[in-house]
């Protein structure tokens, strides 16, 4: 069978469009007219069908579905066509009717999954492989949900540690440029001709740069991100950034903690799938989303593969967290190392959640300090002049 995209006038008169499997066009054609559509063009899905993405809460939620249909027993099969009918007007249909075709063509799951790189990514697509030889997908899938659920936690308690603070950042940024564009202009007037304080002066003069060259700034900066954004997509400059973060305080710590923990879950989960040593490492590595991280692992893989042991080549890095092949050695000696990877992620989680919790409650009392000294600075070149003014009429 094929995929047909068709736009059609429905029964009631309005204007639908959608995907539709058929053996041929004329197939298509009769299975639209039996539903009472009206066909206005119909041709054959292409391409495109491979950027198609689905978005995380519904991969998620499909992972979910999958594992639980088929630990009640219903064939993988069935439990895809369960899922395409339960999202048929989502905009990534089209990709799960591709994925039901594609097993009714006799193609694995794996491989059809392999079509979409955007939306699984390769370890989902091992694991999936791994289920398919082991008569094992449902606790696969299962599994699969307990991993994307642990990795939309870590983005959220990191995105909301960094949330407020951005917030009260900008929150500054923006009273600061709004004192200097406006508020300071307005109170100029009043002291004209007057020798002014330092403080004052530095402020009414920090004011009319701002006034004078805020369009050019502003266009500066924008060139500047954008030059950033651009550069960042360059291999080189990617790995350079990655090397300066991993060297920042606090921050450096914070991005080794959280690769750390994506690793070591990923790698346990693709062990206990059955994966080789190798090909965990070749795939585990990937999700630690640093480059100078990823070689660290891609170096210690080549050691493994020459019988060297995993542990004692991520203790000779600095980059590795030392709770890593400490604890990795004592599970290579009992073979139990998936299991203790999982163990190392949860204890790298508690310390990483301790670790945000007291950097935000140090951040967020440093950016109200600092607005209040910025307001506090405008208003006292403000007040300084005026209390001179006001002693001036008492004399």
């Amino acid at each position: 069978m094929a995929l047909y995209r068709y736009q059609a006038l429905s029964s009631a008169g309005k204007k639908i469009s959608g995907v539709i499997d058929a053996d041929s066009l004329f197939s298509a054609k009769e299975k639209l007219r039996k539903e009472q559509i009206l066909v206005v063009d119909l041709d054959l899905f292409q391409e495109k069908k491979k950027e198609i993405t689905i978005p995380f809460p519904f991969l998620l939620d499909l992972t979910r579905m999958l594992g639980q249909l088929l630990r009640a027993g219903i064939p993988l099969f069935e439990s895809l066509v369960i899922i395409e009918e339960k999202y048929h007007q989502h905009r990534f249909h089209p990709l799960l009717m591709d994925l039901c075709d594609a097993l009714k063509s006799g193609f694995a799951l794996s491989e059809a999954l392999r079509r979409y790189p955007h939306s699984f990514d390769p370890v989902y697509i091992a694991m999936v492989h791994a289920g398919e030889q082991t008569a094992s997908l449902p606790m696969v899938f299962e599994e699969l949900c307990g991993l994307l659920q642990r990795q939309q936690k870590l983005k959220k308690e990191l995105f909301s540690a960094a949330a407020y603070p951005l917030f009260l950042g900008s929150f500054c940024m923006v009273v600061f440029l709004a004192l200097l564009l406006f508020v300071i202009p307005s109170m100029k007037n009043l002291f004209e001709g007057r020798e002014l304080h330092p403080i004052t002066r530095f402020v009414f003069g920090a004011s009319d740069f701002v006034v004078s060259h805020g369009s050019m700034m502003a266009v500066g900066i924008l060139l500047f991100l954008t030059l950033i954004a651009v550069a960042l997509r360059q291999p080189l400059l990617r790995q350079k950034l990655d090397t300066v973060l991993l060297k920042l305080p606090f921050i450096g710590e914070f991005l080794r903690e959280a690769a750390t923990i994506r690793f070591c879950r990923t790698s346990s989960l693709l062990l206990s799938g059955g994966l080789p040593i190798l090909q965990t490492l070749q795939l585990s590595r990937h999700v630690m989303k640093n480059r100078l991280l990823e070689e660290v692992i891609a170096a210690a893989e080549q050691k493994v593969s020459e019988g060297k042991s995993l542990s004692q080549e991520l203790k000779a890095s600095p980059l590795i967290p030392s709770i890593v092949p400490r604890m990795l050695a004592i599970a290579e000696e009992t073979g139990k190392t998936a299991f203790m990877l999982q163990n190392i992620a949860n204890i790298c989680e508690e310390n990483l959640e301790k670790k945000l919790q007291q950097f935000t409650a140090f951040l967020q009392p440093a950016l109200l300090l600092l607005l209040g000294l910025i307001v506090g600075l405008v208003l006292l070149s403000i007040l300084i002049p005026m209390t001179d003014v006001g002693s001036a009429l008492q004399t």
